[in-house]
């Protein structure tokens, strides 16, 4: 079963990894593993906003 996505959370997620991204104590290895996550959870914050807005379209 296919868990369903949750904008909200991978939002407040990528804010977090922002935050720590910019902190001078962590570590080069984090934050690199931190940008390939965003990269992820950007892709899916787009796919997910692109297939709502096209629901939203289909119900106009």
């Amino acid at each position: 079963m296919e868990a369903k996505f949750d904008y909200t959370k991978a939002m407040a997620k990528l804010e977090k990894m922002a935050a720590d991204a910019q902190n001078p104590a962590t570590p080069l290895e984090d934050v690199g593993a931190m940008v390939k996550e965003s990269k992820a959870l950007v892709k899916d914050c787009r796919e997910y906003l692109r297939t709502l807005r096209e629901t939203m379209e289909k119900e106009d």
